[in-house]
């Protein structure tokens, strides 16, 4: 991620711009401190989306409707030597 100075930045604000279109987003600091990012509308719609919830994914698992034994080993644990 390519950092720039906010008036460096704002004096090339179409080449910020179209690098965070085509290289990824661009950091912008002010006063020598990160202050903000600029991305794509394309990487902003992905991280804006609604996450999967966990019984989601369950439910899509390709291994729904199989017959999984799941059943726990109930006999003692084996004797070790201290």
């Amino acid at each position: 991620m390519k950092t720039w100075q906010l008036q460096e930045a704002k004096s090339h604000l179409s080449e910020v711009v179209k690098k965070a279109i085509t290289s990824g987003p661009q950091q912008i600091t002010l006063r020598g401190e990160p202050a903000v990012v600029i991305v794509s509308v394309k990487t902003f719609s992905k991280l804006i989306q609604p996450q999967q919830s966990f019984v989601e994914f369950i439910r899509q698992s390709p291994l729904v409707g199989l017959n999984i034994d799941l059943t726990r080993d109930t006999s003692s644990a084996r004797e070790i030597d201290l």
